[in-house]
């Protein structure tokens, strides 16, 4: 719009002509009014998430580039605990789920990890849980096991490769794993070292931007064990949770003052994230296997998992569903201290919406724990108060963030909770690449971000 033109244009009746300034203080006026009514502008189209027309061209970057940071453990609200300034700087210059991202079920790391990794529920990319037994071979994954049997489906670092451009992922939760067209190069995949200081990661991030056009990765993934190293020993709402989320915004500040200086910040696409959220559990939160004895006998040996997922592989000669039956009515008849709080499942009777029973590795009983509750074997094992996450998705407390700022996300938005099987997709969109077959939706990019200019 022409302001100025349209003050030209202003009704020149006798009164209004009579109460006219003289004509230098009305050019002064004219230029002050077009002065703020642009300013009024730009305010309403990016400060308040009027949407552009389309994204913003890139003007330093040959191709565009995304900077994937995890924060383990980062349950939804901790950004409001404390001064989160960085965090925030985030929030209103670009898109925020504005009640958080859903994790897949198990919420466990390396699980979800990989779910945002490659658009697939943990039954489709096989890791169920972050220690699980392969009942056909007999052998343990553990989170230190990098062998592709166990890594199914197409980590985006894999997709990206696979389209001739460089990525680089820095202790990301499968990396490590070679697999397709994807080697691990040392330059761009450093072995796993929680001991490597978070600033250190940032940094070596930071000098991938220093590299050539045709070096320079496309897509950049970064992880920090905090908050969740903290939330397991003293749950969400110590002042330990505030002093690693304020340490985990200097981290944001540190990268958006590297991109900054280098004048990408507004290039580049950075997407934080965490895994899973935390709740706080203790001791009058417990259920004891012992105490279902005698009227059904649970050994330690068939047990996969506790808590908050209790997983039982029975043997072959005791019925799965004589297991879930016996212990629903133990649980059910009032012996059992805090029952109420524990629902046994065939895993195929589960709730379809945990996408937790396609896969062979996931044991045949699954028993479901109520929002901060735990199993022990016995009743001497009484622990004290601590975090945990792992359970239902579908609680709150399980919900972490999502923040993106960059040229095709709109600033200020505020879009619904989703599901993180849903960003393996955003990404390939932003990057121009074609993704592999996954469980997120083709249309869920469409709704979140700017059209391509």
């Amino acid at each position: 719009m022409d302001f100025g033109a349209a003050a030209d244009e202003a009704p020149t009746s006798p009164l209004i002509r009579r109460a006219a300034p003289p004509p230098a203080r009305s050019a002064q006026i004219s230029f002050w009014v077009l002065f703020f009514l642009v300013v009024a502008y730009v305010f309403l189209s990016y400060g308040m998430g009027s949407s552009p027309s389309g994204s913003r061209p890139l003007s330093k970057l040959a191709r565009p580039v995304i900077l994937l940071v995890s924060s383990d453990g980062f349950r939804f609200g901790y950004q409001f605990k404390t001064s989160t300034p960085n965090i925030h700087r985030l929030i209103a210059g670009g898109t925020e789920a504005e009640e958080g991202l859903i994790p897949v079920f198990p919420t466990a790391t390396f699980p979800n990890h990989y779910s945002i990794a490659t658009g697939l529920y943990p039954a489709h990319h096989g890791i169920i849980h972050n220690y699980f037994v392969d009942p056909v071979s007999g052998d343990w994954f553990t989170v230190n096991n990098h062998e592709p049997k166990w890594w199914l489906g197409e980590p985006i670092w894999e997709t990206v490769t696979s389209h001739g451009y460089n990525a680089a992922v820095y202790f990301w939760p499968g990396s490590e794993v070679i697999k397709g067209s994807w080697a691990c190069p040392s330059k761009f995949c450093p072995k796993y070292n929680g001991s490597v200081p978070f600033e250190e990661r940032v940094d070596t991030v930071l000098g991938y931007f220093d590299l050539s056009d045709d070096e320079m990765p496309a897509f950049i993934a970064l992880y920090f064990e905090d908050p969740d190293s903290q939330g397991h020993v003293v749950g969400p709402d110590h002042p330990q949770i505030t002093e690693a989320v304020t340490r985990i915004d200097r981290m944001i500040g540190r990268l958006i003052s590297g991109l900054t200086k280098r004048g990408i910040f507004e290039d580049v696409t950075l997407i934080l994230v965490g895994d899973h959220g935390m709740v706080g559990n203790c001791a009058n939160k417990q259920i004891f296997l012992d105490d279902f004895f005698p009227e059904i006998t649970i050994s330690e040996s068939w047990i996969r998992s506790y808590s908050p997922l209790l997983s039982i592989w029975p043997p072959a000669n005791v019925s799965s569903w004589d297991v879930v039956t016996k212990m629903n009515q133990v649980l059910n008849s009032g012996k059992i201290e805090n029952g109420k709080y524990l629902k046994m499942f065939l895993k195929e009777d589960l709730p379809a919406r945990l996408h937790y029973s396609e896969s062979y590795r996931i044991p045949p009983v699954i028993g479901l724990l109520a929002e901060g509750y735990k199993v022990s074997p016995k009743r001497t094992d009484i622990c004290e108060c601590n975090g945990a996450h792992g359970y239902d998705n579908a609680y709150f407390s399980m919900r972490t963030i999502f923040l993106a700022h960059g040229p095709q996300f709109e600033r200020g938005r505020k879009i619904p909770s989703f599901e993180n099987v849903e960003i393996y997709n955003l990404i390939t969109s932003i990057l121009k690449v074609k993704g592999a077959p996954n469980n997120g939706s083709v249309s869920f990019p469409n709704s979140v971000l700017l059209p391509s200019s």
